[in-house]
């Protein structure tokens, strides 16, 4: 099978599968450019509240795969800093399922996610300084958003390899999972993601991402949007809320 993104919808929770198995589900050029109007298409259904990045098999993803990328390396580094903005700017939730191996590039995807669960044994490392390549500076920024200065440096300066521990102590995963119990956990955390309100989740998303300009429309939102209208009433009848607002209009 050749490499690719496979993808499904199940329950308003969209699945992404980097599915190239031969090299670790490594990112070729065309699964690179990819990504972005795959992420436009998700992100423009109804029925799509949240996203889940994932990869075949056990593991996530061992960064690019270098023999499909024939230009130059600025060339190729221009591909993952597209793919992994149009990751970040989503609209909706979204969570990286890792397994096995989460290097280079595929810890660029990673880290473009909101949150990040992990299989028990999973590594992860940021590798540039391996091939001489200067790490872009939105994803530098990123990841010293997530972990902070002194362990992006490590990791940057470095080239090694993190384990779960170490990497659920820096800030780099959220929640770590043994191998049985992962699957469960990410079904019930999407579940619940798809259950609460788009309109608080897209402000917070903005909000936490650094947007500072957007104050005004999140405000005029809130004062139309039926969520905090349906929110309160649904808390004093105590029931569940049926939350109607969403990104995609």
């Amino acid at each position: 099978m050749e490499p690719e993104l496979l993808h499904g919808v199940i329950e308003e929770v969209a699945t992404v599968v980097l599915h190239h198995p031969a090299k670790r589900n490594a990112m070729t050029a065309a699964m690179w450019r990819a990504l972005p109007p795959l992420l436009d298409e998700l992100a423009a259904r109804k029925d799509v509240r949240a996203l889940v990045l994932t990869g075949a098999g056990g593991t996530f993803c061992a960064g690019a795969d270098i023999s499909t990328l024939r230009g130059s390396p600025a060339e190729a580094q221009e591909l993952a800093v597209r793919a992994e903005e149009a990751l970040a700017a989503f609209p909706k939730p979204t969570l990286a399922v890792v397994r096995g191996h989460c290097v280079g590039g595929g810890a660029q995807l990673a880290a473009a996610c909101d949150l990040r669960f992990a299989e028990e044994g999973a590594l992860f490392g940021v590798t540039p300084a391996k091939l001489g390549i200067v790490y872009p500076s939105s994803a530098t920024r990123r990841l010293v958003s997530l972990v902070g200065p002194a362990t992006a440096k490590y990791l940057l300066f470095s080239g090694e390899l993190i384990d779960t521990e170490r990497a659920l102590r820096t800030g780099l995963i959220d929640e770590v999972l043994p191998a049985a119990e992962l699957d469960a956990r990410v079904e019930e955390f999407t579940r619940t993601l798809t259950s609460r309100s788009q309109l608080t989740q897209a402000a917070a998303k903005e909000f936490a991402g650094g947007r500072t300009d957007r104050d005004a429309h999140w405000t005029t939102q809130s004062r139309t949007a039926p969520d905090t209208a349906e929110g309160v009433t649904a808390f004093l009848e105590r029931r569940e809320p049926r939350f109607t607002w969403t990104t995609s209009g």
